[in-house]
């Protein structure tokens, strides 16, 4: 199976299945002396652990995670970094029926008809447990651009029907409630709605909004290599994500070239621009301003009404879904979009080092003390 790997400069490789006996990431492009520990890594997996609230499975799993290479000493040696995460709460029987079917909404059919076999335990790599190594691995790449003055922060802008108000944003609150919401109220409404969803064995999907601060003008590529789509790969790389929007987004197809356009001013020096339609990228390269992207998520899948579907066999049946799973997925991508959104910067901020030949000449200057 190919396509596991992530990233040109700062290059990650996920593995491990949501039943196996673990899943982790080899991290390889890190640079040597970044202060890292468990915990800056265990802060980020803790937000995406299940059996937290009423509104995610009630799987339990601690997900500690393991450095098993490349730190010595508090510091970061340069060498591939090896993280794992350990599975404990493994229930394969209730996934024991799932091997003679295919599940509606999930990659059960898609990975016979592509491989001829598949891991029915839990999704196996089409699991949402593979995120795990993403975040152990976005994690680090966070702490790499807080080094660097950026900041990443996501959160929920609506799941079903109900949506953030942004004249009741707190941003404190995206730790606090059970949906990630940054609003109290549209969380109180927000759980009611899952509620109903629940009593009604169903689920609901969402949207996340990620905001990156402090990215300087000037990073991405404007062809092939282009910054917002690197992002859109990276988000949609994400299993339950189905639509990407930077900036205006879907609505800016609607708009006219005066409205959407934001005009550049030069205040104290500083070239800005009055609006950010854009979401702080153009032609592929980020401009300076706030980059603002969301991701559309869909209902989870696994839902406990009786649905149609087929058997390996071509027979037409219905079924009816046991198991653990979540009634939304939303709250609990929020992190895993964050640390998508941190390699994908982190790696085209390495890679921009070579973009101008100054930039090489001031890494590699000569010290004066050995000049002839």
């Amino acid at each position: 199976m190919s396509g596991s790997t992530f990233g040109t400069f700062f290059k990650i490789s996920t593995w491990g299945e949501s039943h196996g006996k673990a899943l982790g990431v080899v991290i390889d492009g890190c640079p040597a002396g970044l202060p890292l520990c468990e915990k800056d890594i265990q802060n980020y997996l803790d937000r995406r652990k299940p059996g937290q609230t009423r509104i995610s499975t009630p799987r339990k799993e601690d997900d500690l995670v393991e450095i098993l290479s490349g730190v010595f000493d508090g510091l970061t040696t340069g060498s591939p970094i090896s993280l794992i995460v350990r599975n404990t709460s493994q229930k394969s029987r209730d996934y024991s029926e799932i091997a003679s079917y295919y599940r509606p909404g999930h990659a059960d059919y898609t990975f016979d008809a592509k491989y001829g076999f598949r891991d029915y335990r839990g999704g196996g790599r089409s699991s949402g447990r593979e995120t795990i190594g993403r975040v152990a691995a976005g994690a680090v790449a966070a702490k790499i651009l807080n080094t660097l003055g950026i900041e990443i922060f996501a959160y929920t802008r609506s799941i079903g029907p109900v949506c953030i108000s942004k004249n009741s944003f707190h941003r404190e609150a995206i730790l606090q409630t059970p949906t990630c919401m940054p609003d109290d109220e549209a969380d109180k409404k927000a759980s009611e709605y899952l509620a109903s969803c629940i009593a009604d064995k169903d689920s609901a999907g969402g949207v996340i909004e990620c905001r990156i601060q402090g990215v300087p003008a000037g990073i991405g590529d404007p062809v092939f290599e282009k910054l917002d789509a690197n992002l859109a790969k990276a988000v949609m790389s994400i299993g339950a994500v189905k639509a990407f929007e930077i900036g205006d987004g879907f609505k800016a197809s609607a708009a006219s070239g005066s409205s959407n356009n934001d005009p550049f001013v030069s205040e104290n020096g500083k070239i800005t621009k009055k609006t950010n339609h854009a979401g702080g990228i153009l032609g592929g390269i980020s401009d300076g301003s706030e980059i603002i992207l969301r991701a559309y998520i869909k209902p989870t899948p696994s839902i406990f009404r009786e649905q149609e579907t087929v058997n390996k066999n071509g027979e037409n049946i219905r079924i009816q879904i046991k198991g653990r799973h979540d009634p939304v997925i939303v709250p609990r991508a929020v992190v895993v979009v964050e640390a998508m959104a941190a390699l994908t910067l982190v790696d085209a901020m390495i890679g921009n080092m070579s973009s101008r030949i100054s930039y090489l000449k001031d890494f590699y200057a000569i010290n004066p003390a050995y000049e002839k």
